[in-house]
């Protein structure tokens, strides 16, 4: 068995790692009538403010190896860690030195930002505080497009970049934060140390956040419980109800969704999706969407722009980007819908 330096060295800083790197509230349950034949193993704990659940075909693998994977992952991209590379960058200390892990998440961030036209951005976290969804905002004054244009001069991920292993700002108030796919990247890194490691079958939950490989303990591919508001959209759901499986083979999964996070003023609802272009809330018709990717980073990225897209130009997209597939759920009038492309496969 590897110590943890051992692990470390292997999933921090060897090259073929670094390489395949460049590369809806769930539920998660099994169905199948097959008699098991394979023995599995699940080791559950707590990360990033949420759990994680790895359900996985290996005895030898250790639940302090996943740990200490979070927890390093904790020390790159966590805003509550002073010391964070994050942290750091946001204070604007020019010593800072990014690693791998970084590079990787700024690099896919501008790509997704790209192919979103913009509305999917690392750097809007000032606009969601200044719309009172962030914890340390209170009172119920709206911001003025006065202020919101303010903001606006320093949100973009056009203004970071990288030079070496240094990230630029083009101003010191910008600030990034990983909240909108940072989770999806841990779960990827959970899954290749798996792959390393030549696990063939598993899954890794790390908040909801899912991504698989091979077949469940009874034999067939993993299946995943999407739940959806029991009533309308104006009925703030608290009961959550399962009503459609995706199958997930070898992919990977994220949900985004608004119908918990929200609230009303002046008697119209604001969501927590910010327009990181406009700065201004979005009232939405799509209440949630589930994202399936090969990379769970992708699957987290794509699912919180969509959101700010909304049902129509969600829809263009994925006919754009057919690498990608997603289940929509809609309002239509004061019934819910839903929408999904050709490649969820549902049981």
């Amino acid at each position: 068995m590897e110590s943890l330096n051992d692990l470390k060295m292997k999933i921090f800083h060897n090259k073929n790692i670094q390489r395949y790197l460049l590369g809806v509230v769930a539920v998660l349950f099994f169905c199948s009538c097959k008699t098991a034949e394979k023995k599995y193993y699940e080791v559950t704990g707590l990360a990033q403010g949420t759990y994680y659940r790895v359900v996985y075909e290996d005895s030898k693998i250790r639940k302090d190896e996943f740990d200490f994977i979070l927890k390093k992952f904790d020390t790159t991209f966590s805003v509550y860690i002073q010391e964070s590379v994050i942290s750091r960058i946001n204070n604007n200390d020019s010593s800072v030195v990014v690693n791998e892990q970084f590079k990787h998440f700024l690099e896919q961030s501008k790509r997704i930002s790209e192919m979103t036209d913009g509305l999917f951005d690392i750097t809007v976290g000032p606009l969601v505080k200044a719309w009172r969804f962030g914890p340390e905002v209170t009172g119920d004054n709206l911001p003025s497009q006065g202020q919101l244009d303010s903001i606006l001069n320093f949100v973009g991920i056009n203004k970071i970049w990288l030079e070496g292993d240094k990230c630029v700002k083009a101003d010191p108030r910008v600030q990034i934060t990983g909240n909108a796919n940072a989770q999806g990247f841990s779960t990827d890194l959970i899954a290749f140390y798996l792959d390393s490691l030549g696990v063939e079958n598993y899954l890794v939950d790390v908040g909801s956040e899912m991504r698989t490989k091979g077949v469940n303990s009874r034999g067939v591919k993993w299946t995943i419980g999407i739940t959806r508001p029991e009533e309308g959209i104006d009925s703030l759901p608290v009961e959550m109800q399962s009503e459609i499986a995706i199958v997930l083979d070898n992919k990977s999964l994220a949900t985004s969704g608004n119908y918990r996070k929200f609230f009303y003023a002046h008697g119209q609802k604001y969501a927590h999706t910010v327009n990181p272009i406009t700065g201004q809330s979005i009232p939405t018709d799509l209440l949630s969407i589930t994202v399936v990717a090969d990379e769970c980073i992708d699957a987290d990225a794509i699912a919180t722009a969509c959101m700010a897209m909304g049902v129509e130009k969600s829809k263009e997209f994925f006919r754009k980007h057919p690498e990608f597939d997603a289940l929509m759920i809609f309002a239509v009038g004061d019934s819910l819908a839903t929408y999904k492309t050709d490649g969820i496969v549902v049981r």
